[in-house]
């Protein structure tokens, strides 16, 4: 069978949508965690990148300066494994569909 043929062109941008919509609900619903300081801050993001959950250890309150530090710590961190999730996420997309390589940044 071949990729490029116009006639598998349409099924399969119907297939690509489809797994567009199932990739988006889960990266919605998927949440990652950032910490920070041993536990004393930790931040859940959904890989659509919405916070849902902040925890600040009352031990953490006492340094105002080292707070802000360690909250953008897990920030970034539940960032970077939103980021890590969503390109594992586009890689299982992608396989399979006749795209060429680095199209989708990967």
């Amino acid at each position: 069978m071949n990729p490029f043929d116009m006639g598998n062109m349409a099924g399969m941008l119907g297939m690509f949508q489809q797994r567009m919509e199932e990739m988006k609900r889960k990266s919605e619903s998927t949440i990652v965690e950032g910490s920070a300081a041993g536990g004393l801050v930790s931040v859940k993001v959904t890989c659509a990148y919405e916070c849902t959950e902040v925890h600040i250890d009352p031990e953490a309150a006492k340094d105002p300066e080292m707070l802000e530090d360690v909250v953008r710590a897990a920030f970034n961190e539940a960032l970077r494994k939103a980021r890590d999730e969503t390109k594992r996420n586009m890689g299982d997309l992608a396989s399979g569909l006749p795209i060429p390589p680095g199209l989708l940044g990967m």
